[in-house]
């Protein structure tokens, strides 16, 4: 029996209007769809994860029907995917095709690792200074703490 006429590939139906973001690290795709909180919306998702990547070797993706993000969930999503590409659709043309970027300064979303920390007792949005972009640390404007990427926590 031959197997030429095999299938090998999964088509997924293309999004009219939404975002799709690439190349996420597998570990990380739930992480982004908790997030970002796709799993609490009404729109179309579809998650892909251990996809084969030329680039990568296992990569993850999402697309998101009608939903476009704002700079602050890209900033989120820089800090947990870093090789992430944001891809912007609509009627069904890729309009823009960027990859997400770590910013210098991050503001209100990320909890400082400092328990003593003026933003953990008071109403203060916290404020980092990203100080290693590659290894992912974080300075705290108020206390100086310093948070590498493994205690993390992004509110």
């Amino acid at each position: 029996m031959e197997n030429e006429n095999i299938r090998k590939e999964l088509v997924v139906s293309a999004i009219e209007n939404g975002t799709v973001i690439d190349h996420i690290p597998s570990k990380s795709v739930f992480r982004v769809v908790k997030m970002l909180n796709i799993d609490a919306t009404d729109s179309q998702v579809t998650v892909g994860l251990n996809l084969e990547s030329r680039k990568y070797g296992k990569k993850g993706i999402i697309k998101v029907s009608n939903v476009f993000f704002e700079k602050e969930e890209i900033n989120k999503i820089a800090l947990v995917a870093p090789t992430a590409t944001l891809i912007i659709i609509k009627n069904y043309k890729v309009i823009e095709k960027r990859h997400v970027e770590i910013p210098d300064v991050i503001r209100k979303f990320v909890k400082c690792v400092n328990p003593n920390c003026i933003t953990n007792h008071q109403q203060v949005s916290t404020k980092f200074n990203v100080i290693d972009k590659e290894d992912l640390k974080l300075q705290c404007h108020y206390c100086e703490k310093i948070t590498a990427k493994n205690y993390l926590e992004i509110l």
